[in-house]
C-alpha cells in the first residue's frame, strides 16, 4: 500500500517502512506524528487508487521522528553587472528525517 501526502508544501510518495526528508516539524526523536493531508492512496490488493478532493478525509499516515538535522547548503549570490554589487550568502534549511509507520483510515 502506499499513500502521496502533503506536507510543508511538497508532496511525497510514502509506503510503510519509508524514511523520508521533509520540512521541520516539531517533536523530539522518537515522537510519533500523524500526518493528515492524504491526496491519495492505492496499492491495497489490487483496488482502483482512492483520490481525495483535495485530500482523502479520515486518511492519515503515522511516522516516527528519526532525527532533526540542516538540510544540504545552497548558495545565494546576487549580481549586477557594472556597478561592483555583489552579496553571496547561504541557508541551510531545518529539516525531519521520518519513518513511515502506517498508512491508516483508509477503511470504506
Amino acid at each position: 500500500m502506499y499513500a502521496i501526502l502533503e506536507t510543508g508544501g511538497k508532496q511525497y510518495k510514502v509506503e510503510p517502512g519509508d524514511v523520508i526528508d521533509v520540512e521541520r516539524l516539531e517533536g523530539d526523536v522518537g515522537t510519533r506524528v500523524e500526518l493528515g493531508r492524504v491526496l491519495m492512496a492505492g496499492g491495497d490488493g489490487g483496488n482502483d487508487p482512492r483520490l481525495g478532493s483535495p485530500a482523502i478525509d479520515g486518511a492519515r499516515v503515522l511516522a516516527e521522528v528519526v532525527s532533526q538535522d540542516k538540510g544540504e547548503k545552497i548558495t545565494v549570490f546576487k549580481y549586477k553587472p557594472k556597478v561592483r554589487y555583489r552579496r553571496k550568502t547561504g541557508h541551510r534549511q531545518q529539516m525531519t528525517r521520518l519513518r513511515i509507520t502506517e498508512i491508516a483510515g483508509l477503511e470504506e
